[in-house]
């Protein structure tokens, strides 16, 4: 067929649509390049998109779960931090069973004893009643492993529902009530050196049961410190594969929307040549 006819101008035809199609790939290349993304829509690459927006889910969900093992350490600090004075306390009450111990002191001394004995532990049932962290308190048993499972809790810090991906605290602190009954100090006494002699036995059982409170807040302290750790770093594996699926090469496209410039001015060109044609034409029958 020829293109040399006045009504149907092939070549225009020709050049129009590919300038139509090169003025898309110009625009194709500045999305990339401004957005800084290579995958911007489905369109672009289905598949790689699938994948990408799978990834991002992980990691927001990583993301939060790091969110939520600070927070669980945040709660752990509050409870170690109560357990500490707690500690502070049987120390001084020790020091006062010590003392009434003694049978060289009399009564005035001894009631003074006993003043500040209750002083102390009526202290201790206050921070095991108080300690809080969002309205959870954390000495009062509710974190004994003896609890009841749905009212136990639990820190989540994995992308699914499996129990491999949340911390059972119960589990891990089985934390018994450190109020003065529970202690086993709420009868302390120095009203006779008998008495204070008995206290003492008292504290130092006392003191055994909260040390080994301390230790396993400490040790599940380590195992969130670690954890997040370990998220941190499947966070940045993560964040590279997206990246190597969705994020544009600046260089590489700048080179393609140069090139793709090029080509459209070519056929913006070219549109101007082949509408010329039918000219020449014309001037043949003239």
């Amino acid at each position: 067929m020829s293109t040399n006819s006045i009504l149907n101008n092939t070549l225009s035809n020709t050049a129009q649509r590919n300038l139509d199609i090169n003025s898309k790939r110009v625009g194709q290349s500045i999305e990339r390049v401004s957005y800084g993304t290579r995958t911007n829509k489905a369109a672009d690459d289905v598949a790689g998109l699938a994948v990408s927006e799978g990834l991002r889910s992980d990691i927001r969900a990583l993301r939060q779960g790091a969110r939520n093992l600070n927070d669980g350490v945040s709660l752990l600090n509050i409870a170690e931090g109560a357990l500490n004075e707690q500690s502070g306390m049987l120390i001084r009450l020790k020091e006062l069973a010590t003392q009434g111990a003694s049978g060289t002191i009399g009564d005035f001394e001894r009631q003074t004893l006993d003043l500040e004995i209750s002083s102390l532990v009526a202290e201790v049932d206050r921070i095991a009643s108080t300690a809080q962290f969002n309205g959870k308190t954390l000495l009062d048993g509710s974190l004994s492993d003896s609890i009841q499972a749905s009212d136990q809790l639990s820190i989540q810090l994995g992308i699914d529902g499996q129990e491999s991906s949340r911390i059972n605290l119960n589990a891990e602190l089985n934390l018994a009530a450190s109020n003065s009954a529970a202690l086993g100090i709420n009868d302390l006494s120095a009203t006779t050196a008998e008495d204070a002699q008995k206290s003492l036995d008292k504290i130092e059982d006392a003191f055994a049961a909260l040390s080994s409170a301390r230790g396993r807040a400490g040790a599940v302290q380590n195992r969130f410190s670690k954890a997040v750790g370990s998220i941190g770093a499947s966070i940045e594996t993560l964040t590279a594969a997206d990246s190597t699926i969705r994020d544009a090469d600046i260089a590489e496209e700048i080179a393609i929307l140069t090139r793709n410039q090029i080509v459209t001015q070519a056929s913006v060109t070219m549109i101007g040549q082949s509408n010329l044609a039918g000219q020449n034409l014309l001037n043949i029958l003239q």
